[in-house]
């Protein structure tokens, strides 16, 4: 198994891929490289397709990438509650890594954004965690050992990392917001390596 974990999220705004990049940057402190991939629009028109690969940021994801993960971070924005429609169509089409076992056993944590105080960012946390237990993943939450869980005013949680997309800068994570991104990312790697062994 390669040494890398993967960061799939879905961003329509900026905010969840910030989040990505700085989960990915606490991966990398470990020695593990950080694979950052995202999922294309779903077009609501049967005949457009997407382009292959993105104009723009981090390649598409694809089946072989969970393969070959040691670990994932999942991240949306919160939909209703719920993970973003077209992270959850990719989720969708991985049966076949489902009947083979390949991410049993490997660490997984989710992180999410959204507009409001109270816009579903637990649920969709909870909701996003689902799938990844069906795939036999162990989950890796935040633990109250990082003081910024006790006193942040923006995101965060002990089911994992949130960002408060508000004010004159949505996508600009917060001091909080942006150490325990750093911090998710080194839980999840440090653990997928003391479990790949």
């Amino acid at each position: 198994m390669s040494q890398k974990v993967l960061v799939l999220y879905y961003s329509k705004n900026g905010a969840t891929q910030a989040m990505a990049n700085k989960i990915a940057i606490g991966i990398e402190q470990t020695g593990v490289e950080a694979c950052l991939r995202t999922v294309p629009e779903i077009s609501t028109n049967i005949g457009e397709s997407q382009q292959a690969v993105p104009a723009t940021g981090d390649p598409y994801v694809n089946h072989q990438d969970l393969q070959d993960c040691m670990g994932i971070a999942l991240g949306s924005p919160t939909r209703f509650g719920n993970m973003a429609a077209p992270l959850k169509y990719f989720i969708d089409t991985t049966s076949q890594l489902w009947l083979s076992g390949v991410l049993e056993n490997k660490p997984a944590c989710v992180f999410t954004s959204s507009s409001s105080m109270h816009g579903g960012q637990e649920s969709t946390l909870l909701s996003m965690m689902l799938p990844l237990l069906h795939h036999g993943m162990v989950m890796c939450g935040l633990p109250y050992s990082l003081p910024q869980l006790h006193t942040t005013l923006t995101g965060g949680s002990p089911y994992g990392v949130t960002h408060l997309a508000q004010g004159s800068q949505p996508n600009k994570l917060s001091e909080d917001e942006n150490l325990l991104c750093i911090e998710q990312g080194k839980r999840l790697a440090s653990l997928a390596i003391k479990l790949s062994k």
